[in-house]
């Protein structure tokens, strides 16, 4: 049996998780609030925040699996991309703790993380797994992307946002409206009670497979500017609809380039994975297009579409397999690296 330890620290949260082979015995995430004061992740607060919670988040991610840390096969870490103060808290734990352990370390990518984490199995999983090749639609706070997923080693992303992330659009769009940090999930919860055709915003005609969110920012920024002149409590009267025609609009974009790649591919299981999977409407718009298109679609569970460190573990599980372990001199990354 294989046992991996995964450590999460790209952004805010600091997590740890543990593995046997492809099952997940633990995963423990503590959270940063302190971030909500100043509308956005602060880096430098985020890693003084990683320093504090790591050794117990770990110490209770090994303690909850029920295992020895003498057990651990492996230790699995978040290389990147994300915040370099914040990654190298994690990749500097996981050095020191795999050296002194004498067991190898094993660099994982974040983005590839949020993809296999479809293939994580726990005491409750009855669904099945994609099965290769297979389309991933990664959307997240910074990163928005199409991936043909060949194997566990193999991606090719055959889109990408040239600009801004959806999950980006959704936080700034709540931030124009006062929503507090994070604004996604309170669009989400404002959009069920509000009409999605009450306001129509523009959206982006971009070739091929990318993506753009940056007109749709603007149009949204111009159209409520121009209403709070005429209206000053606009926002707070049509607060509902306004959440519910932003989402949809962001959906429309992301449902609309996910149709053309499996179309071009001819790949019918579509996966979506990342931050802004959680997003009810997206999921809905997935299951209705599944049978109006044939897909098989999978969808994470919630705990699995944030930043978790059951992700890095199930990655760190299938590199272990094939002998990929990285040496001590790997470190960061800010941006992407595939």
């Amino acid at each position: 049996m294989i046992y991996i330890l995964g450590i999460e620290s790209s952004c805010d949260d600091t997590a740890a998780a543990v593995t046997r082979d492809d099952y997940l015995l633990s995963n423990v995430t503590a959270n940063q609030e302190v971030h909500r004061n100043f509308g956005g992740v602060v880096p430098e607060l985020a890693s003084r925040a990683h320093q504090q919670n790591i050794i117990p988040v770990i110490e209770a991610a090994i303690k909850k699996a029920n295992i020895s840390k003498n057990q651990l096969s492996a230790v699995a870490f978040t290389r990147g991309p994300g915040l370099l103060g914040s990654l190298l808290v994690g990749i500097s734990f996981a050095k020191s703790f795999a050296l002194g352990m004498k067991i190898p370390i094993i660099e994982v990518d974040h983005l590839q993380a949020h993809i296999l984490a479809h293939f994580l199995r726990d005491k409750t999983s009855v669904k099945p797994v994609p099965v290769f090749p297979f389309l991933c639609l990664t959307v997240s706070g910074g990163h928005t992307q199409i991936t043909v997923v060949k194997s566990p080693f193999e991606f090719q992303v055959i889109g990408r946002t040239i600009d801004d992330a959806a999950g980006e659009t959704f936080d700034k769009a709540a931030k124009i409206m006062g929503l507090p940090y994070p604004g996604g999930p309170l669009i989400d919860a404002y959009a069920k009670e509000g009409n999605a055709a009450a306001f129509h915003f523009s959206k982006p005609n971009i070739p091929n497979l990318d993506f753009s969110f940056s007109g749709l920012k603007t149009s949204i920024l111009y159209f409520l500017r121009d209403q709070l002149k005429l209206y000053p409590d606009f926002i707070e009267k049509n607060k509902a609809d306004l959440c519910a025609s932003i989402q949809a609009a962001i959906v429309a974009i992301l449902l609309q380039k996910i149709k053309s790649a499996a179309d071009i591919t001819g790949i019918r299981a579509i996966a979506i994975a990342g931050g802004v999977s959680a997003n009810s409407a997206l999921r809905n718009a997935l299951r209705k297009a599944e049978g109006e298109n044939n897909w098989n679609v999978f969808i994470p569970r919630m705990e699995y579409s944030t930043d978790n460190a059951a992700m890095i573990a199930i990655n760190g599980y299938f590199k272990y397999r094939n002998k990929d372990f990285a040496d001590l001199s790997v470190t960061a990354y800010a941006r992407s690296s595939f």
